[in-house]
């Protein structure tokens, strides 16, 4: 029995598929001694290294965890940035074996549900666009749009990247009857780059301000601070792991009974995320100088 390297790679937590394989074309991963290409297959026995050190290919699955993240604006979807700039691995959790992967991204100046696994095969299923898991956005609009501008959103659109389109587009009353700005709540199956805006944009419509709220069953906790994370129980892993095709986890490293946002530990998420936001505005000061 062989299998990918990419996927053998993502499995163990390594990253995601798409990951491992520019890490191969990278020359990063070899196989008994040999530097890996993409296409190479390998069984149980094969020996890989990852940047010069032994992957351990112990049959001890590690438990699939998944973390919420309310990512609030300004922060980088990626792990080390040369500028010092908040990432959202900042402050994630250590993990014993592999580790986080992002599934899927949020650009720079979008806020809102993000989430983390320690799975590669799930993270790499589920940002997929064959698995078509639904993603659900809050869109601030400045100014009216018109109802037929609507109905092309719904209809399609053809950006640089093909064809593009919301499955729904909901009206959210507003709460100010002087505001130029206006809600709408849109979903669509596919995470391509700025692809809610650039819909939007195509209509001649300014986003000012756009929130992930849901990721397939998955919806943002309200009370979730920005910059905080919450690491999801057994049944929220499974709905993901369902919708997916994957076979359900008996195990889970949290009690869902401790999943819930009492006062007391909404007050330690904050301070928490005061404190790294204070110790990175001095980092980020330091460096200037």
């Amino acid at each position: 029995m062989t299998e990918k390297l990419q996927k053998v790679l993502a499995n163990h937590g390594i990253g995601s598929r798409r990951e491992m394989e520019r890490w191969i074309e990278q020359g990063r991963i070899s196989v008994d001694g040999t530097v890996a290409k993409l296409g190479d297959r390998v069984d149980a026995t094969a020996q890989i290294r990852v940047d010069g050190h032994i992957l351990s290919r112990s049959n001890e699955e590690p438990v699939c965890r998944v973390l919420m993240y309310n990512k609030p604006e300004g922060e980088l979807c990626t792990r080390i940035d040369p500028e010092g700039r908040s990432t959202v691995f900042d402050r994630l959790p250590a993990i014993s074996q592999g580790r986080w992967i992002a599934v899927g991204r949020l650009d720079i100046n979008t806020s809102g549900l993000l989430l983390f696994t320690n799975d590669g095969e799930m993270a790499n299923r589920l940002m997929h666009p064959r698995c078509k898991v639904e993603r659900e956005y809050a869109v601030r609009i400045f100014g009216d749009v018109s109802a037929k501008s609507l109905q092309i959103l719904k209809k399609g659109v053809m950006l640089e990247d093909g064809m593009a389109k919301f499955n729904t587009i909901k009206p959210r009353p507003s709460t100010d009857d002087e505001s130029m700005n206006n809600w709408f709540n849109v979903t669509l199956e596919e995470g391509r780059n700025r692809e809610v805006r650039r819909l939007w944009e195509s209509q001649d419509c300014q986003v000012s301000r756009l929130i992930r709220v849901r990721y397939g069953p998955v919806e943002l906790q309200k009370r979730l601070p920005q910059g905080a994370w919450v690491e999801l129980p057994l049944s929220e892993v499974n709905a993901l792991r369902h919708i997916v095709q994957l076979p359900a986890e008996d195990e889970s490293m949290v009690d869902e009974r401790q999943t819930k946002l009492d006062h007391a530990r909404l007050s330690r998420m904050r301070r928490s995320v005061k404190k790294h936001k204070i110790r990175k505005e001095r980092v980020h000061q330091r460096r200037q100088f």
